[in-house]
């Protein structure tokens, strides 16, 4: 028998970060993808690090910021008496900075993939720009969102160095399914080491398949254009 409380801690993990991410993600992705700054290669670059950046490097900055005799901590302490470093809201922020590229890219490219015709034809009829972005382009990027949401949440669940720097391995507070893992090898533990991973390939290869599945079916419809509030959408 294992211990299932990292497995429960890592999918409420991937859950939570997810839901955040979509929150902030969104408006990035919106942002990134119609602003014209000039610093928008260097916000770019910065938002992608995590993809080459390997998660000790950026775990060991986070925890820096973070510690008690950290700029970030210290202040968080002393105003709010909160400590982020070995606790499990600590692995929520660090998860969200590490799999914000993953949200933010596919969406991204899905509102790049639309027309520009879309969102003028909504500001005619009178959208602002909230409720374009709400009404008209967001529907039209599902598959987009899914992506970004599913790669989101199948990247937290695979999170090792990272959570290890932030988090530590505290049993049900911070000890999630990697952690477990690493635990069980290091014991020579190998039958309860394989029946984790086996329910995390399990669980990604179920989440990965069930993406497929969709963006295949959607793919394989009739092509229908775009809609935009009053035309062709009813009333």
């Amino acid at each position: 028998m294992i211990d299932w409380q990292p497995l429960l801690l890592t999918f409420r993990l991937s859950l939570l970060t997810t839901l955040l991410l979509l929150v902030i993600g969104i408006p990035i992705a919106y942002g990134l993808a119609y602003g014209r700054f000039r610093w928008k290669p260097v916000a770019e670059a910065i938002l992608g690090l995590p993809l080459v950046l390997p998660p000790s490097v950026l775990g060991f900055y986070l925890l820096v910021l973070l510690s008690p005799t950290g700029p970030l901590g210290r202040l968080l302490d002393s105003a709010l008496d909160v400590r982020l470093v070995f606790s499990f809201g600590g692995l929520v922020l660090a998860s969200v900075i590490y799999s914000l590229p993953f949200m933010v890219q596919p969406i991204q490219s899905g509102f790049q993939a639309l027309p520009l015709s879309l969102r003028e034809a909504a500001y005619t009829l009178g959208q602002s720009p909230w409720q374009t972005a709400i009404r008209v382009l967001l529907p039209n990027i599902k598959a987009s969102l899914l992506t970004g949401a599913v790669l989101t949440f199948a990247h937290t669940i695979g999170e090792f160095g990272l959570v290890l720097m932030i988090g530590g391995n505290i049993p049900g507070e911070t000890k999630v399914a990697s952690i477990a893992i690493y635990d069980e090898v290091e014991s020579l533990n190998y039958p309860a080491a394989h029946a984790y991973s086996l329910v995390l390939l399990v669980v990604s290869f179920g989440i990965l398949l069930a993406v497929y599945w969709v963006n295949g079916r959607v793919g394989s419809r009739p092509g229908k254009p775009p809609t935009t509030p009053g035309i062709g959408n009813g009333p």
